[in-house]
């Protein structure tokens, strides 16, 4: 595993479920083409594992 994850928000969450909604604003997305870089663990895995069609994931 890597020591972080630099996540990007490449789809919107207009007509997304509001449990998607609130999982992309928990992992600190607000806006489109935003990034933010989050620690590698279980629980950002799961959250990147539910919304994993509105957002692109590397591994710094």
């Amino acid at each position: 595993m890597a020591d972080k994850l630099k996540i990007t928000l490449v789809k919107s969450t207009i007509g997304a479920i509001p449990k998607h909604k609130a999982t992309v604003e928990a992992l600190g997305l607000r806006k489109l083409n935003k990034t933010v870089e989050m620690p590698d663990n279980a629980a950002i895995r799961g959250m990147i594992d539910h919304v994993k069609h509105l957002i692109k994931v590397e591994e710094i």
